[in-house]
């Protein structure tokens, strides 16, 4: 990955009984279940890896996931369950309070604000009147009750990007204060010169996202300049996800980190817009969107003023909660090491409740992200069934609102419970494979650090290679909570199971992520399912812990490779600092 500028760098446990659908999934993963333990692996990591099985794994994510935990949404009684489950069950294992006062929760203060907008633009003499959330959606991450924008004069910033690295510049020559600008989705995808059916390495990635083409990052830039509202225009494929991801999260209770200026430094407005909708505004102020696009993806390209106007007024709904992160410790056995820590990370919480919704309500998120809290769990445990503790302490951190903005995990790099130049890796779980074994193992971010060495000798023990992940563009590395510790410098690794499955058709993988991604991401059908095959997530967690042991009891800090954004951080981090 290229170097970019990171700027503006977020008590009811219930007995559920397992039916005979429960019975047949664990019946089934059983029969599923490969052997990952090879005759090179030391006696003492034997017993951590067989207590990691498809039971343990299915029971917790069925509990996670069940109608009763409502969603797991922050500031509700889902959470108050969830966070109760997770240290009940981290005070059944033995291991100690995560938090140096004491406890096994770290509050992250936050503030939820349910948007209720309204919004029209005018161009050509015309009203174009937008519905929400068909059209539009729009939220105000103020503290505020209300906002207001009236006539706000509109212009079009390309990818809305300034970096100074690639000489880049989309705000050239213009003022944005107090105007409303409207961009484009993901980095420029910029053509190789000499091969046009290619994209240009040299910028931007190539294919693969920076964080300059995350939707975060544009709306940071476009509060320090100035902007009263900032608008992105969806677009499927260079986002990443369909645009009912967007408007199914942002037309309900949203959730920020509580800031002493109440967020008073954001722009007034962050919105999304549908193509469709774009299409009409651009037609009406005399101007072809298609060929703007084609404009903007070169160094020259300036802002356009459009001859059009927004209107924007928001009502805030607000309120304010006190969310948690769980976190569990077990300590190391070197008295000279045990100060230094890994960090195993999921978050627990989805996108709760939604009573607007018929029939079914509760938006599940089995495999977003109950497997992967389960997963942490199951690891939890296996940690505490070796014979011999590992040198250094593993921290085990479930947090909060990772769908609302990885918020929990941005808090607690902010905010860390142990000195992160203590801390030499965080390796992190976000939704588990269901579809069983593969032979290779994906890594999101591949090239970034030398926790992928440590991973590939340990697939190796495996019979599995690590891959670099086929859609480097959808920006993966930038949207689940290891990027949270990558920012402040921690070594971060974000792996998940391959796509060539053991035993399957070629496609078979490619088919199965395809119709969970259209038919259950983010919404109330991702649930337990009867034909899951949790063999692979088996097979997958059993790595993690070896990774992280490995790391544990190496006398080496894991390393960022030369050409990673986040190594400048790390180096200074660490220059004070001798291990």
């Amino acid at each position: 990955m290229k170097k970019i500028v990171l700027l503006g760098l977020l008590p009811v446990l219930l007995a559920i009984s397992c039916n005979e659908s429960s019975r047949k999934v664990k019946d089934d993963a059983d029969k599923k279940t490969v052997a990952t333990t090879t005759t090179s692996d030391s006696t003492a990591l034997q017993p951590a890896l067989q207590s990691i099985t498809p039971q343990g794994l299915l029971e917790h994510t069925r509990i996670l996931a069940s109608d009763a935990f409502e969603g797991r949404s922050p500031g509700t009684t889902g959470e108050d369950s969830t966070v109760n489950y997770l240290v009940r069950k981290f005070k059944q294992l033995g291991l100690k309070p995560g938090n140096p006062d004491g406890s096994y929760v770290q509050k992250v203060p936050m503030f939820g604000f349910t948007a209720r907008p309204e919004a029209t633009f005018t161009a050509g003499g015309k009203t174009i009147n937008l519905e929400f959330p068909k059209d539009y959606v729009a939220v105000s991450r103020r503290f505020v009750p209300a906002i207001d924008i009236k006539s706000s004069d509109m212009v079009f910033v390309g990818y809305g990007i300034v970096a100074p690295e690639y000489g880049w510049d989309d705000y050239k020559n213009v003022d944005v204060k107090g105007k409303t600008i409207v961009m484009l989705i993901n980095d420029p995808p910029i053509p190789d010169a000499a091969h046009p059916s290619k994209l240009d390495s040299t910028m931007f990635g190539g294919k693969a996202m920076t964080y300059y083409g995350r939707w975060t990052y544009k709306y940071e830039i476009a509060a320090q300049k100035g902007a009263a509202a900032a608008i992105i225009i969806h677009e499927t494929a260079p986002a990443g996800y369909p645009y009912d991801v967007v408007s199914g999260s942002w037309s309900r209770e949203n959730f920020d980190i509580s800031t002493p200026n109440k967020n008073m430094d954001r722009a007034a407005v962050e919105a999304w817009i549908t193509t469709e909708k774009a299409k009409q505004l651009f037609s009406a102020t005399g101007k072809n969107l298609e060929q703007l696009k084609q404009a903007a993806l070169k160094k020259d390209f300036k802002p356009v003023t459009l001859n059009a106007k927004a209107n924007f007024t928001i009502k805030n709904q607000l309120r304010e909660i006190e969310s948690k992160n769980v976190v569990a410790k077990l300590e190391g056995s070197d008295p000279d090491l045990k100060n230094e820590y890994i960090i195993y990370s999921a978050h627990w919480d989805h996108l709760g409740k939604d009573d607007k919704l018929q029939g079914d309500k509760i938006y599940n998120g089995a495999l977003d992200n109950a497997t992967g809290t389960a997963g942490l769990l199951e690891l939890a445990k296996a940690f505490t069934k070796l014979p011999q503790k590992p040198k250094r302490s593993i921290l085990f951190l479930a947090v909060t609102a990772e769908e609302q903005g990885l918020l929990g995990s941005k808090y607690y790099a902010s905010n860390p419970l142990y000195p992160l130049n203590k801390t030499l890796a965080n390796i992190n779980m976000d939704v588990l494979n269901a579809y069983g074994p593969t032979e290779d193992v994906i890594v999101v971010g591949y090239g970034n650090s030398s926790l992928e060495d440590v991973l590939a000798t340990e697939a190796g023990k495996q019979n599995r290679r690590i891959v670099p992940e086929a859609s480097p563009e959808k920006g993966s590395y930038y949207r689940s909570d290891h990027f949270e510790f990558a920012k402040q410098g921690v070594p971060a690794l974000y792996a998940k199971s391959g796509v060539v499955a053991r035993n399957q058709p070629a496609d078979y993988v490619k088919k199965w992520q395809d119709k969970y991604n259209s038919d259950d991401y983010h919404k109330v059908t991702d649930e337990v399912r009867d034909d899951w095959n949790l063999a692979g997530a088996i097979e997958d967690l059993q790595l993690f812990l070896r990774v992280g042991y490995n790391v544990a009891n190496t006398k080496a800090y894991p390393q960022w490779k030369p050409t990673s954004e986040f190594k400048a951080r790390r180096d200074t981090m660490l220059s004070g600092y001798k291990n």
